[in-house]
């Protein structure tokens, strides 16, 4: 886990430099609002304005991360001055927490952007309640925000505006759905009645950490789209924090605020953060966990109790999101993988096609951003394949299958890879074989993305020449071909435990 996280590959440094800026940003954005004489609450609103920020805004251009940049206060204003105005009525600040966050959710149909801005809305009614702010600091807090903002916007789009050079690829769209059916609408009631539950348990707990419950149960529901995501997304949160309470009562408890070294290590935790979240959720949750001993014991309220307090609350929170996923509108995993798995194959297919207009002299024809769109849609397959190849997961033939077909897919992008490469050569010649070669990959494709029809790819495949083409391109197409049909054994299996369609 740990050289998943910090060894994994880095292409272009980009999550080293992302990560980097970060610290640059928050830091600066701390030290502005320190600076202006601001007390210490207002300056962690700050920090936390100026994180969420860098870490929520993913809009595909640049022109659009500053405009949802500078919408945010539009969202934190309203939400800052509703949950500090119903500091005193408890029941009425828990039905409009949950309104907030069920309209969170919601917001998640509109794209990066509205996502963006229901993360950073229930992230300011969630520091009212972290920082017990009350209408009498508004002023304090709407300007921290402000300077914050203002300052890591000045770091990320003018300092090290990385995005300029590499614009960061779209994400794939989201599974199609109507109604109750759509991710976005079943989400929000999950997340919904998993808030509620967790606010409810939370505070017979604790009535003045409670919203630690909420917290958990809101963030386990992000990036998340079946059953299974979301279980195996709430065992690793709550490894996550037991790790991070662990690390806390080693090195946060002993520096009893310390206002040099608490900074430092703040610091390190912003680069964990943003340098893990790709690739590890366990781990970015310890470091969310220790960074948030560390800011208790600027507070002055840090202890033993409290960091147990703090895993007690997770637990809860985790539990409620369990339940959700169970309980309300719940999609199977299987259901999930099935269609994404599918998408990735009608795009393989794509880029054969792409590769061979392109082979066969066409001008227009262009395989890199359906290879690209590959790569995206590959790790949204892995992200839905998760819950199958986990070590907890009992079954051992569907987790036997779900790793055969990560590793076939894997192949095949591998081929694309090389088909695209070898039609971006302009020396490259035509072989008349390949328009036979892309129809038995569009059959395979076919066999493997229609019910019914598995038995099409092994045909097709039989019909190709059992010998490697000497032809760089044909050699490409007969290994991408191959491995689509050895896909419709774990994929259409009709024996116990079947992959998909169970």
């Amino acid at each position: 886990m740990l050289k998943r996280a910090f060894m994994a590959p880095d292409p272009g440094l980009g999550r080293l430099r992302i990560a980097v800026r970060a610290v640059l940003g928050v830091t600066f954005a701390v030290t502005v609002v320190q600076l202006s004489g601001l007390p210490l609450t207002a300056s962690i609103t700050g920090g936390l304005t100026a994180l969420l920020a860098l870490f929520t805004v993913a809009d595909p251009t640049v022109r659009r991360q500053v405009n949802t940049t500078a919408l945010l206060p539009v969202v934190g204003f309203p939400v800052l001055a509703l949950a500090a105005g119903l500091h005193g009525l408890p029941l009425v600040r828990d039905a409009a927490f949950l309104a907030v966050v069920f309209c969170g959710v919601y917001a998640r149909r509109w794209g990066p952007r509205g996502n963006a801005l229901g993360i950073f809305g229930f992230m300011m009614f969630f520091a009212t309640q972290f920082l017990h702010a009350v209408p009498a600091q508004l002023p304090h807090l709407y300007t921290a925000m402000i300077m914050s903002l203002a300052a890591a916007g000045s770091v990320r789009f003018g300092f090290w505006c990385i995005e300029r050079r590499t614009p960061p690829p779209a994400g794939p769209a989201p599974l199609a759905g109507r109604g109750l059916a759509r991710v976005t609408t079943r989400q929000a009631f999950q997340t919904a009645f998993a808030c509620g539950l967790a606010l409810a348990v939370g505070q017979m707990v604790s009535d003045e950490r409670w919203y630690w419950a909420v917290g958990t149960a809101w963030w386990i529901f992000v990036n998340t789209a079946s059953r299974g995501e979301t279980l195996v997304r709430g065992f690793r949160r709550v490894l996550g924090t037991v790790m991070g309470i662990a690390t806390g009562m080693v090195v946060a408890l002993p520096l009893h605020g310390a206002p040099a070294a608490t900074a430092a290590l703040v610091a390190v935790c912003v680069f964990g953060i943003f340098y893990t979240a790709a690739v590890s959720y366990t781990w970015m949750m310890f470091a969310v966990t220790v960074m948030a001993g560390l800011l208790y014991g600027l507070l002055g309220v840090l202890d033993a109790d409290l960091l147990t307090l703090r895993l007690a609350q997770t637990g809860v929170g985790a539990a409620g999101a369990a339940l959700a996923v169970l309980l309300v509108l719940p999609v199977t995993t299987h259901a999930t993988t099935d269609a994404w798995i599918q998408r990735a194959l009608r795009c393989v297919h794509a880029c054969a096609a792409e590769a061979a207009a392109r082979l066969a002299g066409s001008e227009t024809a262009d395989p890199a951003p359906r290879v690209t769109e590959l790569e995206l849609l590959l790790g949204r397959v892995r992200l839905s394949l998760a819950p199958l190849v986990h070590p907890l997961n009992p079954f051992r033939a569907r987790k036997e299958k779900a790793r055969r077909v990560v590793a076939l897919l894997d192949d095949c992008a591998r081929e694309v890879r090389g088909l695209a490469s070898v039609a971006a050569d302009p020396e490259a010649s035509h072989d008349d074989r390949l328009a036979a070669a892309c129809w038995r990959v569009e059959t395979a494709v076919e066999a493997l993305t229609t019910p019914g029809k598995a038995r099409d790819a092994a045909a097709a495949s039989a019909a190709a020449p059992e010998h490697l083409p000497a032809e760089p391109a044909l050699a490409h197409l007969h290994d991408l071909e191959r491995a689509l049909a050895e896909l419709a054994a774990p994929l259409r299996s009709t024996r116990p435990s079947p992959l998909v369609g169970a």
